[in-house]
């Protein structure tokens, strides 16, 4: 029995050893490359979040939120902010957003163009749905594994394997939003000779913004929710002290820092809900010189012409 498994047992995990070999060994050099460039841009995220003071931070999120929505998400967002503050997990929470930044921005930059190619050639779309298939459905520590062998240990793996597992989501909602626009509107823009890339700039992409910013909202939270594991693999952030609270049952610990990721990602959900919304139009308002209609005049057409037929004098 033994060796009949053996005989029809497929060495996949060795292919995939080998496959990660071929890359390190050929193209080690593209890595390298690729893991300094993360490690630029995470150290200025970082920089951006961590230099300024507490309050600074605050004001700046505050503003956005009352931009985007209105002053009810600026008070919450100070007071989830005063939260984070409160249970001193500050400085982890900033690393932590610096890390789920970078990885949001790099994923939004691969999912919005892929998207929009597979929902523009049927034969992309194709291709690409069984592999967003695999990363959405593959466990998000298998990730980590190549990328601690390509990258080593520090916040560069953690920052590929968010990309990896946060990405799925942008493609499809992005496909799924420039697929769901009107043909009509389309066919319109074609009457009039706009060329398809002005139908994609000033068309298309206006319509599938809703579903488009689902998307990017959907790689944020995927991207706090790895947070957590990429800590595994020596990223900082909040993840750290959830894993020490692991390792020693600190129940305060653990409950402190998991919130502190709940807060973050409860305000960079709204936020970006509110961006993708629909802004609702302006009522136009009447000039305050304008006399209102009366009913009459309204209900009975050619009833003032009759009026002023009744007052003008005959003529003999």
């Amino acid at each position: 029995m033994d060796a009949f498994e053996d005989a029809i047992r497929l060495p996949i995990g060795q292919w995939v050893r080998s496959f990660v070999d071929f890359l390190k060994d050929y193209l080690g050099g593209l890595f390298d490359v690729i893991a300094t460039a993360f490690t630029a841009i995470y150290d200025v995220a970082a920089w951006i979040f961590t230099t300024p003071p507490f309050w600074a931070i605050i004001i700046v999120f505050a503003a956005l939120a009352w931009f985007v929505k209105g002053w009810k998400l600026a008070v919450g967002t100070v007071i989830g902010f005063g939260l984070v503050l409160a249970v001193d997990q500050w400085e982890n929470a900033m690393l932590t957003l610096a890390l789920t930044v970078v990885a949001v921005l790099i994923a939004t930059i691969i999912a919005v163009p892929l998207g929009i190619w597979a929902a523009r050639s049927q034969t992309v779309s194709s291709i690409v749905r069984p592999v967003l298939d695999f990363l959405q459905t593959m466990p998000a520590f298998v990730y980590l594994l190549p990328a601690i062998f390509l990258f080593s240990v520090g916040v560069v793996p953690g920052i590929v394997a968010t990309i990896l597992f946060a990405v799925a989501p942008g493609v499809r909602l992005t496909e799924l939003g420039i697929r769901g626009v009107d043909a009509e509107v389309v066919e319109a823009g074609q009457a009039f000779g706009a060329t398809p890339g002005r139908i994609l700039r000033q068309i298309q992409l206006p319509l599938a913004l809703p579903s488009i910013m689902a998307g990017v909202n959907q790689i944020i939270m995927l991207s706090l929710s790895m947070s957590v594991i990429a800590s595994m693999v020596g990223a900082p952030g909040l993840g750290r002290p959830i894993v020490q609270a692991l390792s020693s049952v600190n129940i305060p610990l653990g409950f402190e820092a998991g919130l502190a990721v709940v807060v973050i990602a409860m305000i960079l959900d709204r936020i970006t809900g509110a961006l993708g919304a629909p802004r609702r139009p302006r009522r136009a308002v009447a000039p305050a010189s304008a006399a209102p209609a009366t009913p009459a005049a309204s209900a009975t057409p050619g009833a003032e012409t009759a009026a002023s037929a009744e007052k003008t004098p005959a003529t003999v």
